[in-house]
């Protein structure tokens, strides 16, 4: 069920909140229990065949960390070792045959020149979300770090819907004991103002400025630069910036508004998430990039990854190799092709580029916490563009065409426009031409709509203030130090005032609902 669906926001959720407040009033635990049965009816509304599945990683990893404790209790550590590392095995088993079993065929065959058949599987909707805050949650019950006793709380903490299909990762550290007192019995009229705003902003995001700009790089639309570069047609300059800066733009608010809805939907609850993006776009570095861009997933790869590969702790050559190794999984985890291997070794390449630089630059008696205006925009717009070439990689079919696509950034295919532009270009048209430019009616999209929303998105992603900081006198998120929000002027209240600009901005929101699109990390 999309959270951008008449069905999700006039049935789905006015239903599970008023069965929950009623459930609330007879005991707690029955408001849970209401809650699990509504987040598996959610996510089985797409496929209900994979709900069985759904269960069975969550009492398969919940008996297994019961089984680690219980071998902790009778000091028998290399038994909970065993079950920790047979537990992880299983879940990536399991994310592997419906994630890569396919991939590894198709290689297998290109590689070996065979014919294996390759089996096209429909991939579990958010099964790379829910099999990683599970493995969080064993391997933190192996460090004695995590303890749940109750199996109806922790069925909660994976269900729970506002973050099932395409999270944050949830951590159980922060969100089980918010579960757990979950005691609402009466509604919360500052919360769902407050749970509203941030839904109604997140919506916006995605239908109105995610799509609005999506449809000029839709698989659909034949005038697409990432589709005619899979069709083997070559890309101009314009054409190829154009259509990477326009899908920069459109996962970004296609992506940040599901965190933004989650976090709303959660909130109105009483269940806080950690944030999850955190203006990326104005990062001025790789490595504050990866601070800033799905944040519970860098923090997962972190913690979970590049920590027990050794991190920084065993001499410069190795931090480098594991923070390589750590984005290559970081890619595939994403999705099974190269273009996504070729993605994560490319900001793997970014990472170590960057540290490398700090080190050079600290070694030279640098001082790397002070910097100039020229210098801070220089480098945020380097990590700009280093970003806007990875996304090519990530957003194009084969590995070919996302080449074609960045030989075109290059200015290798030549600088075309369409000639429909050059009417509304003038005099400039002229100049353009004098410059090596040509104007050609043949496959060629208007630049000019395109340009303008470009533009508009650009402003607000770089000058405008993000969600949590226009949220921030109310805490809807989780404190953290790397999404601690800036100081800004515009910042909801309660007031008659904000009132109105949601409702406008939530009725443009519906009025863009004719045909509710998926998100784009609706099947990672």
């Amino acid at each position: 069920m999309l959270f951008n669906s008449y069905v999700f926001l006039f049935g789905f959720f006015p239903v599970t909140l008023a069965a929950y407040l009623l459930a609330a009033r007879v005991s707690h635990r029955l408001g849970s229990g209401v809650l699990v049965v509504a987040s598996l009816f959610f996510y089985g509304w797409w496929n209900p065949t994979y709900v069985p599945l759904l269960l069975a990683s969550a009492a398969f990893n919940y008996g297994m960390s019961r089984g680690i404790v219980r071998a902790q209790a009778l000091a028998r550590p290399a038994l909970a070792k065993a079950v920790l590392v047979a537990t992880i095995v299983a879940d990536l088993v399991l994310l592997g045959y419906y994630k890569y079993y396919g991939f590894l065929l198709s290689t297998i065959n290109e590689l070996a020149g065979s014919d294996l058949a390759v089996v096209t599987l429909v991939l579990p909707l958010g099964i790379s979300f829910f099999t990683f805050t599970q493995i969080a949650f064993v391997v933190d019950t192996y460090r004695s770090e995590a303890r749940e006793h109750d199996p109806l709380y922790y069925l909660l903490f994976v269900t729970w819907f506002p973050h099932l299909i395409a999270g944050p990762i949830i951590h159980h550290k922060a969100t089980m004991p918010q579960f757990a007192a979950l005691a609402k019995v009466r509604l919360d009229w500052l919360a769902l103002a407050a749970g509203s705003a941030m839904f109604t902003i997140g919506l916006f995001k995605k239908v109105v400025l995610a799509d609005g700009i999506g449809a000029y790089v839709s698989s659909a639309n034949a005038m697409s630069a990432f589709t005619k570069a899979s069709l083997g047609v070559q890309v101009g300059f314009f054409d190829a910036w154009s259509a990477a800066l326009a899908y920069t733009l459109q996962l970004y608010f296609d992506f940040s508004g599901y965190s933004d809805m989650a976090v709303g939907l959660s909130f109105i609850f009483g269940v806080r998430f950690p944030a999850n993006f955190n203006s990326p776009y104005k990062a001025r570095n790789i490595i504050e990039f990866w601070r800033r861009w799905h944040m519970t997933l860098s923090q997962f790869l972190r913690d979970y990854l590049y920590f027990p590969l050794g991190g920084n702790r065993r001499g410069a050559v190795r931090r480098y190799l594991n923070l390589v190794l750590t984005m290559l999984l970081g890619g595939l985890w994403h999705g099974a092709g190269w273009t996504f291997v070729a993605w994560g070794a490319l900001h793997g390449t970014y990472l170590v580029i960057n540290h490398a630089w700090r080190s050079l630059r600290a070694s030279a008696g640098a001082d790397l916490s002070r910097s100039t205006l020229a210098g801070r925009a220089a480098a945020r717009t380097l990590t700009f563009a280093a970003v806007v070439v990875g996304w090519v990689f990530f957003r194009a079919t084969t590995f070919s065409s996302a080449v074609d696509i960045v030989s075109g950034m290059a200015g290798l295919n030549g600088f075309v426009l369409a000639a429909s532009d050059r009417p509304a270009l003038g005099a400039f048209a002229d100049w353009l031409v004098s410059a090596g430019v040509t104007f050609e009616p043949a496959m060629q999209m208007s630049m000019l709509p395109l340009a303008a929303w470009i533009v508009s998105l650009l402003v607000i992603v770089q000058w405008m203030p993000n969600s949590q900081e226009i949220m921030q006198r109310f805490s809807v998120i989780l404190d953290s130090r790397d999404a601690a929000p800036a100081a800004t002027r515009i910042t909801w209240r309660p007031s008659l005032g904000w009132a109105f600009v949601a409702a406008v901005t939530f009725t443009v929101a519906l009025l863009s609902l004719t045909k509710p699109s998926e998100f784009l990390y609706y099947q990672f």
